[in-house]
């Protein structure tokens, strides 16, 4: 009996040092990330300082080799830019200049649709507007085949926005975390619909209409997508980065905001003469098309836990209408103030810490996807490399410059007490919801689809929907620096939690090969 009282006293001097330790390396990571954090200066260099950053642009490149200089000032090593694969050409904006000057002068929002060209010739062109008001493919050639060469044209878009009474920026409710909560396992998602045959109808000729301007050959054509106001503008790409169609964007494509554009389009539709000046210009970079993430590591210390991996990342690429601030500048940083915080602590983690910052995600997770590839396993036939046993999980952050609520398991049921554990320091901070709920479209995707755990965290949305996803408002002034600071400070003890922990993070059964064209299924 004495003996039994002498190790249950021994295990809870044990116990109570392992939490103090345990606590103390919390109190590090919450003084470094909250009292001297960096995250904002790491967000301006991304932002203010690269310019947009579409994938294989110069703003690109100008992001990516100060991140992997930066990473290596921190401490970390091995910091590299890692060839995934060929990608394509890259592409920027080198001047765009819309404005009405009939029936009265109004400088007009626009700017070029990625892999698209520029307006005719070195001089402004100056030309009538052309609505194509089509309901078919057959009415489209009928009425439009040979009558836009050298023209200004528009699409006919319904006139359906109206004033909303909703604000832009939002947190979630108390409520709605706690529905999250409880949630059941996502089902299986039914057929979309896309609201009727009028909708479906402009679909199909909008999907009709690039090899339709290729041939016809317009000045300049002019779109919009229907929602946003305010002189919010979405925009995303209307050629292709392949380097074999670089002679089919042979025309300039620009966005223009709700406002403009449907102002426009009533004043040809009743009849006004309407004349549209404009200089548009872009370039295109096919030196070198390989792909590029940036990658580096802060070694672990335990003589065996050093070999495995704990992974943390977010897209670093971006669309071109502003400098990706909320998508995803501040997920980058907030990754890169999270291994700055870990080395500025002198934390020294059991396990190898992997940051990586990816590329062509926009385009369809392109990066993350090819890394994982490369890495651990083709979801194609998932024979497995070496490497892939190694990994405990992969942390991502890509919605926006939201403070984090908690996380989604992504189906990884086994992981909830744990997770649930490592947020209760940070109820206060407004962190402790764990989900089954899963997300998709964004990187995590590529490793939970070949079986590796990998998670997103739950953020509040603030205005990312309404003003700043794939927008001319997504800005350095849109980022809110004490919810990233949050979400470092969060991201940074889950990390560090797991690069600690005995075992690696609990693993759902492995998933089975897709085959060869199912390999974009994640």
């Amino acid at each position: 009996m004495r003996r039994s009282l002498i190790l249950l006293a021994v295990g809870c001097l044990w116990y109570a040092a392992a939490s103090a330790q345990n606590d103390g390396d919390l109190a590090k990571i919450k003084n470094e990330g909250l009292n001297n954090s960096k995250v904002m200066d790491i967000a301006f260099h991304l932002t203010d300082v690269s310019g947009p950053r579409l994938t294989n642009s110069p703003g690109y490149l100008r992001a990516a080799n100060w991140a992997k200089d930066e990473l290596t000032r921190m401490g970390l090593v091995n910091a590299t830019l890692e060839p995934w694969g060929d990608f394509g050409v890259g592409w920027e904006q080198t001047r765009c200049y819309v404005a009405m000057t009939a029936p009265y002068y109004c400088p007009i929002i626009a700017i070029p649709r990625a892999w698209t060209g520029g307006t005719p010739g070195k001089k402004m062109i100056s030309e009538d507007v052309v609505v194509i008001n089509a309901k078919d493919s057959a009415e489209l050639y009928q009425n439009y085949s040979g009558k836009i060469k050298g023209k200004i044209v528009m699409l006919y878009m319904p006139d359906t926005l109206r004033p909303s009474f909703s604000p832009d920026g939002q947190r979630y409710a108390d409520s709605t975390l706690e529905k999250m909560a409880n949630a059941k396992p996502d089902a299986p998602r039914g057929p979309r619909n896309f609201g009727g045959n009028g909708q479906r109808q402009r679909m199909n000729l909008a999907r009709m209409m690039p090899e339709f301007f290729t041939q016809e050959k317009p000045a300049l054509v002019l779109s919009m997508v229907a929602r946003g106001n305010n002189g919010t503008l979405f925009v995303q790409n209307g050629g292709s980065y392949n380097k074999d169609a670089m002679d089919k964007n042979n025309y300039a494509w620009v966005m223009l905001s709700s406002d403009d554009y449907l102002r426009v389009q009533r004043l040809v539709m009743s009849g006004e003469k309407v004349t549209l000046e404009a200089d548009v210009k872009t370039k295109f970079y096919d030196n070198d098309i390989k792909g590029y993430n940036v990658v580096a590591e802060i070694p672990g210390t335990d003589p065996v836990l050093k070999n495995e991996i704990v992974m943390l990342g977010g897209h670093l690429d971006s669309w071109h209408g502003a400098t990706g601030a909320t998508d995803n500048a501040a997920g980058s940083a907030v990754m890169m103030e999270v291994v700055r915080i870990l080395k500025a602590s002198g934390l020294q983690p059991k396990r190898t810490i992997r940051i990586a910052l990816w590329s062509g995600e926009e385009e369809g997770l392109l990066g993350s996807r090819a890394y994982v590839k490369n890495h651990f396993a083709d979801p194609a036939d998932m024979v497995l490399k070496p490497e892939h046993e190694k990994v405990s999980a992969y942390y991502n952050l890509d919605n926006g410059t939201g403070r984090i609520r908690g996380i989604y398991l992504q189906g990884n049921e086994a992981a909830r007490a744990l997770f649930q554990q490592w947020l209760e320091p940070f109820k206060d901070m407004g962190a402790s919801t764990v989900t089954s709920s899963n997300t998709g479209g964004t990187d995590h995707l590529s490793f939970d689809g070949v079986g590796i755990p990998g998670f997103q965290f739950i953020q509040d949305v603030i205005e990312y929907d309404t003003r700043t996803h794939h927008t001319n408002m997504d800005t350095y002034d849109h980022l809110v620096p004490a919810d990233l600071k949050q979400a470092a400070t969060i991201v940074a003890s889950f990390v560090y939690n797991t690069a600690q922990r005995t075992e690696k993070i609990p693993r759902k059964e492995l998933p089975k090969p897709r085959g060869a064209n199912g390999g974009r299924g994640f």
